[in-house]
Order: structure tokens, then C-alpha cells, then sequence
């Protein structure tokens, strides 16, 4: 599976491929010890020996296939950075493997093709690994017994990462097909998401439904298993959906949207000329400027209305006003994910940060404002 984040995972890194680490998480050792010893009782059966050799053969197994989804995960990558979608890491985790980006891809056919690489890498192995095994392989080996279980579980993966529902990388490939019929990136996440929600309760259903059908009961095991890929989709389609409807949100950000506009004075000016500055503009704010002309502090309004109207022509504005730290700025100019991110570097320096276009202060950006926009 691809997956948009940015950030440096944790884990032993085993060697770099297109600019980016192969890192092993931690959580990998888990996931091969557990499918070890749930492969082990299979090798037993198929060879009729025990000690040690069908944990040995198991793990071999375990192996292989998460060599396989390293080369799922690798097609994602080196795809992407042909189409100009730089990867970030290729990690194996617990539940299999992801590759992060830098940032998303650049349009819905690339998003689609990095997306349909992985499936189409894991149904080669699957025929690579079938033509050994029939081909070039004794009948009856235990080689040719773990080459075709390879060729089953690359093939499953395969087509099971092909189903149109987000985090699988058949919902990236319905993301993309809304996104260019609609051009709106967002709505195709939000659909992939919902089919991806649809997709892990089924995934629950079908293996508790279909012993019912049988007349049996279903398997303790195989419900557990599948409840827990059902909770690992949901939870990845739910976080699908939260990141649409989050970066709509983002898109929309403007200074319209989340600054309050703003008058300017001087530092020798009376509260009550402020007042009047401000109600002359239709403006909810007033920022203080440095005699270098920098915004130096703008009017508390709670401090400011404890101040009698009869006091306020003496009363100095400085005297009710919160500083404003040195690079708490923003380029007013700016939207969408560049604002955001600008906004995010200035309110470093403290809550409320000052919005300039051509070098002038024309607002005030507040964080709770910002937070309030995208929450909404």
C-alpha cells in the first residue's frame, strides 16, 4: 500500500533504493514470529516430520513473503519517482508494508499507476513462483510445496490489495478515477474511504457468514484474524476519510476565511484614537507599529474595554496591548496548504500572528481561528 506521510519511520534500516531507506519496523519481529508458529503446524502435516524443521521451513515462508511485499512496496516507489513523486521510505511493518511520499502524487494517472504496480508485482511473483514450482522443481518436494504456497499468498495479496476500498491500493485506484471525473482530489478520498469502511466490515461478514451458510460455526481463529484485518481497514478508511474532509478544509483556507481584518497606529497614539481608526475601516483588530514600521504588538480587546470611554483619550495604546514576537508574520497572499504551513511556522512564536500583503498589515490570524476553520 502507498501512503502520503511525510514522516521518518522507525526501525533497522536495511540499505537505500530511489533515494529512499528500506526500513524494517520493529513490529515486523512480531508479525514473524506469530505467522511462524500459526505456519508451523501446516509445514508438520505437509512433510509428517518435527523438531525444529517446520519452524525452520515456516519461517523460510514468512520470509518469502515479506520479501514479496518489499517488491510491492518497491514497484510503488520506483514508479512513483519515474513519474516525478519522490519516496520517502519503503517500511515493513507488522501488517505487511507501506511506502511514504513526500507529498501526494501530482495527478489522478499518477496516483493510479503508482497504486496498481504493487497488485501487478505480487500476480507476477505468483506466476514466477507457480512456474518453478511446475516447472523446474521436483514433485512432491517440500521446495515445491513452499514455492506454491508463495504463489497463493502473492496472489491473494495481489488481488485482494486490488478491492476499491481505501487503505488497499484499489481504493487509491478509485480515489483517482473520482478525482478525475470530479477534480476534486478530496471527494475521491472521502469515496475511497466510505467503499474502504464498506470493505472491512464485509471482510468480517464473509468469514462469519459463510460457515453459517455451511451449517458450521465459524473458526475462533480465522474470526480473530479477521477481525483484526477488518479493525486495521477500518481504521485506515476511517483516517481516509478524516484526511478528505480535513484537506478540503485546507484547500479553503484563505485570509478571508481565518484573518480578522486589521487598522495600524503608532505607538504614541490614544486608545481612543485607535478606537476610531478601527471603527472608521470596519476592522476588528489594531496592530501597534515599531517605529521601523514592524507590527510590535497588537490591542488585547478584553483590556482595552476595562478602559472608560472618558479615559480612553489619555489612556496610551501601548498601555493595552500583547506584543507581537519578531517572525510572528505571514504573507497574506498565500492559500490552502502554503498558508498552512506558513501559519504553522509563524504561530511557533506565539498564538496570534500578523498577515502582511506588500509589506503591509491589513490582519490578524488567530490559531483557535485557524483550528476552528479546519475543524469545521
Amino acid at each position: 500500500m502507498s501512503a502520503p506521510r511525510p514522516e521518518h519511520p522507525s526501525g533497522w534500516v536495511l540499505g537505500h533504493v530511489a533515494g529512499a531507506p528500506v526500513v524494517l519496523a520493529r513490529s515486523w519481529v512480531l508479525a514473524a514470529v506469530v505467522l511462524t508458529l500459526v505456519f508451523a503446524p501446516s509445514v508438520q502435516s505437509w512433510t509428517g516430520g518435527g523438531g525444529l524443521l517446520p519452524y525452520v521451513v515456516a519461517l523460510v515462508f514468512v520470509v518469502l513473503l515479506f520479501a514479496s511485499v518489499l517488491v510491492h512496496e518497491l514497484a510503488h516507489g520506483l514508479v512513483a519517482r519515474a513519474r516525478g513523486q519522490q519516496p520517502r521510505a519503503f517500511v515493513l511493518t507488522l501488517w505487511g508494508g507501506h511506502t511514504t511520499f513526500g507529498g501526494a502524487a501530482p495527478s489522478p494517472a499518477t496516483s493510479a499507476l503508482v497504486a496498481v504496480v504493487g497488485p501487478v508485482a505480487n500476480l507476477v511473483l505468483a506466476g514466477a513462483f507457480l512456474l518453478v514450482a511446475d516447472h523446474a522443481v521436483a514433485d512432491g518436494t517440500l521446495l515445491q510445496t513452499v514455492l506454491r504456497a508463495g504463489a497463493l499468498a502473492n496472489g491473494f495479496v495481489g488481488l485482494f490489495n486490488l478491492v476499491p476500498g481505501l487503505p488497499l491500493d484499489g481504493g487509491r485506484i478509485l480515489e483517482a478515477a473520482v478525482w478525475a471525473a470530479t477534480r476534486d482530489r478530496h471527494r475521491g478520498t472521502v469515496v475511497a474511504g466510505w467503499a474502504g469502511r464498506v470493505v472491512a466490515v464485509g471482510v468480517v461478514l464473509a468469514v462469519l457468514v459463510r460457515p453459517l451458510l455451511a451449517g458450521t460455526r465459524p473458526d475462533l481463529v480465522t474470526v480473530a484474524w479477521a477481525a483484526l484485518i477488518g479493525a486495521f481497514l477500518w481504521a485506515g478508511a476511517s483516517g481516509a476519510v478524516r484526511a478528505g474532509r480535513s484537506g478540503r478544509a485546507v484547500d479553503a483556507l484563505s485570509l478571508q476565511t481565518v484573518g480578522r481584518p486589521a487598522v495600524v497606529v503608532g505607538a504614541q497614539a490614544s486608545l481612543a484614537q485607535a478606537r476610531a481608526t478601527a471603527a472608521a475601516a470596519h476592522a476588528a483588530e489594531v496592530v501597534v507599529l515599531a517605529p521601523d514600521g514592524r507590527p510590535a504588538a497588537y490591542v488585547d480587546t478584553d483590556a482595552a474595554a476595562r478602559v472608560p470611554a472618558e479615559l480612553a483619550g489619555t489612556t496610551n495604546v501601548v498601555a493595552v496591548c500583547t506584543p507581537l514576537p519578531v517572525g510572528a508574520v505571514v504573507d497574506g497572499a498565500l492559500t490552502g496548504d502554503a498558508l498552512l504551513r506558513a501559519l504553522s511556522t509563524a504561530s511557533a512564536h506565539g498564538p496570534v500572528v500578523a498577515a502582511l500583503v506588500e509589506g503591509r498589515v491589513v490582519a490578524l490570524v488567530r490559531t483557535s481561528d485557524v483550528v476552528a476553520a479546519l475543524r469545521g
